[in-house]
């Protein structure tokens, strides 16, 4: 048969066409929402121009939502998608990647995933929506029902669209079943065990495709998402597959690279293909992640059936996304510090200061001239005249250090953070004007004395007017900031402090984080307390593991260290070579590499680089060793600069990278299990 036979019937279609037409007939129900979408389509006068769809999750808002954005391509409009998970915490970020709206009619903006976005509600409706070009289209899709301010707004009678999405009907859930290829047999039994919840029951119609019978051993009980999911592990192809779905159910959204450095061992581009086809993943322009309901099924299933393997890849995702933060730029450093957080979610000492729930009612602005007056007027209103003077001086010395929380809604300044840094010597005038930092250089200067060169970075104000000093948006945003400096630090910095008021809350909140100084200095007539760790004792990666590990983890005895386990650890150890705090931590130390030495750091350096140096004496690995020593020991700031470095292609650069990542592996592994002495 010839191309144009085979087209013949259906000129001008492309794959596009054939893909909205096939979920076209795979979607069910939500009638009245696609009619009154329908209706703004075709420009009705009567019809709404802002639709807001809510409900729990797994109830189907994104596949409505992608439902009406495929009616709206095929009728010609220009769509903007948008996900809330990773929108910007900066409204002129979010003008910026919807700017389409105010000049083009023809425009429709979706946002799915919305409550995560959803400090930007009250700004929306109040101060972008009503500057969009007429006849441009809204859709908004998330958890939480809109402000009752908004809905009750006389003005938006007409043009806004609320629609609580809920289960599906007996009859649409029969439908679905159908479409998805259930067995006519299992359809009782499928429909008693998911209810009307759409993403329910189309995990139940992918378990039953995948394993015949399935559907008749379901309990009908109402363990619904985590049986479902369990249903689906048992079929994993292959443990890799199964171990790139802990990385999926952990992380906030997986990325092929994030895959591959969690799973250096693997085909990280055949197992993110598999993880993206999954019933329960969502495909974004960040990467994919699980639906919500099924991401903690997972999780649960994850970490009963092996908690220690469920520990290990949290431990190896906050070592990559630790990464991630120390060489990205610093505006994206800190929302891979949020994801980081996110990992260990469910712990208490986390959750009770991180709560990524509204997180984005203020955001991080630097301080501007205009705003001295007001952060002064906050810190006299709040701590009173003699801290506010403080707030003057320092702002004077040390302007960069200060921070200030705009208000989404209305652009307002809510509140401010000061960090000062005090160099060793301090000037004495800093020490003679202000009570907390004379004490924090005693505290410090009687306990470990910092070096010529060295700094105590100290975190002096922290005053949020209408939430003082508790957790908040404010204190979340402030402690993030925090952490990522520390965690960015090149080197210098002795000591970080916290000064905070309330010792008895934070004492609680920090306890393992931070050691209370008992130091008390007083200003006006409030006292504050000093919470101090010294960086010098205790790495960043030492102290994030006493803050996020969950359980004591026994040392891994050197005859029992697997082989993955060695190669990552080769892996992190290289990794911190230009970090001696960080390098003298690594797991090698606890292998038969070093059994013997005197001086066990020292001599796994050597042996490391004499291995390196070892790859190049083989000519096929020549551009290896360039690689690893362009990557490690040079200083190169990020791979990209490697790269250049080693007079490679980025692409190249990589191909190389790994083959002298994996020759080095072999031969040190080669060592511990014969002995160094045994090597020909």
């Amino acid at each position: 048969m010839s191309i144009d036979s085979r087209r013949e019937g259906t000129p001008g279609r492309s794959l596009g066409e054939r893909l909205r037409q096939a979920r076209s007939r795979a979607f069910v129900g939500r009638e009245e929402q696609v009619a009154a979408f329908g209706a703004a389509l075709r420009d009705d006068p009567s019809a709404a121009l802002v639709f807001y769809l809510h409900g729990p999750g797994g109830v189907g808002k994104s596949t409505l939502v992608r439902h009406l954005t495929d009616q709206a391509r095929h009728a010609n409009r220009l769509v903007i998608e948008l996900d809330g998970r990773f929108v910007s915490r900066s409204t002129a970020d979010f003008e910026q990647a919807a700017q389409g709206l105010f000049d083009r009619p023809d425009a429709v903006l979706v946002v799915d995933s919305f409550e995560h976005c959803q400090w930007l509600e009250t700004w929306l409706w109040q101060r972008f929506l009503p500057r969009i070009a007429d006849g441009a289209l809204v859709v908004l899709a998330g958890r939480q029902a809109p402000a009752v301010e908004w809905t009750a707004d006389p003005g938006w009678a007409g043009a806004l669209h609320v629609a609580e999405l809920g289960p599906l009907s007996e009859e649409q859930a029969r439908r679905l079943l159908a479409v998805n290829g259930v067995r006519p047999e299992s359809m009782d039994e499928v429909l008693r065990f998911a209810g009307g919840n759409p993403l329910a029951l189309s995990l139940a119609a992918a378990v039953d495709s995948a394993r015949a019978g399935s559907a008749q051993e379901w309990s009908p009980s109402a363990e619904t998402l985590g049986t479902l999911i369990a249903g689906l592990i048992g079929e994993m192809p292959s443990p890799d597959h199964r171990r790139a779905l802990e990385v999926a159910a952990q992380a906030y959204h997986t990325t092929e690279q994030l895959l591959q450095a969690a799973l250096p061992e693997q085909d990280a581009h055949e197992l993110f293909a598999w993880l993206r086809g999954l019933p329960f993943m969502e495909s974004t322009a960040h990467g994919c992640h699980p639906h919500d309901a099924a991401r903690e099924s997972v999780v649960a299933d994850l970490r009963w059936r092996a908690p220690d393997a469920f520990q290990a890849m949290k431990r190896r995702l906050s070592a990559e996304y630790l990464r991630q933060i120390r060489e990205l730029p610093e505006h994206q450093a800190l929302g891979v510090m949020s994801q980081l957080y996110y990992l260990f979610r469910d712990q208490r000492n986390i959750r009770e200061v991180f709560t990524w729930a509204r997180t984005g009612q203020v955001q991080d602005d630097p301080l501007r001239p205009e705003d001295i007056e007001t952060v002064v007027r906050m810190a006299r209103e709040t701590e009173g005249p003699e801290s506010a003077e403080l707030v003057r001086y320092w702002i004077g010395r040390q302007p960069d250090g200060f921070s200030v929380y705009r208000s989404i809604d209305t652009g307002e300044a809510v509140a401010f953070g000061g960090r000062i840094d005090l160099a060793a010597p301090p000037d004495p005038q800093d020490i003679a004007v202000d009570p907390v930092v004379a004490a924090a250089w005693e505290h410090c200067n009687s306990t470990a004395p910092p070096a010529p060169g060295e700094y105590i970075a100290i975190t002096r104000f922290l005053i949020c007017p209408g939430a003082y000093q508790v957790p908040s948006p404010v204190t979340e945003l402030h402690h993030s900031r925090v952490q990522a400096t520390a965690a960015r630090s090149r080197g210098g910095m002795a000591q970080g402090m916290i000064v905070l008021h309330d010792t008895e809350l934070w004492g609680r909140l920090l306890r393992g984080a931070l050691t209370d100084a008992g130091v008390r200095p007083r200003v006006g007539d409030r006292t504050y307390g000093l919470f101090v760790t010294d960086w010098r004792q205790v790495p960043f990666e030492m102290w994030l593991d006493n803050i996020l590990d969950e359980s004591d983890r026994p040392a891994t005895a050197s005859a029992q260290i697997t082989r993955p386990e060695f190669d990552q650890a080769v892996r992190e150890t290289l990794q911190n070579w230009r970090s001696p705090r960080a390098f003298a931590l690594s797991e090698l130390l606890k292998s038969r590499l070093v059994a013997d030495a005197v001086d066990p750091v020292a001599d796994l350096r050597a042996l490391i680089q004499q291995t390196v140096d070892e790859v190049g004496r083989d000519a096929k690995l020549i551009k290896a060793r360039e690689a690893l020593v362009a990557t490690y020991f040079s200083g190169a700031p990020t791979q990209e600069a490697a790269a250049r470095r080693a007079g490679m292609s980025f692409s190249t650069y990589r191909r190389h990278l790994r083959q002298g990542i994996d020759t080095v592996c072999s031969v040190l592994w080669d060592m511990q299990l014969r002995g160094r002495g045994d090597q020909g």
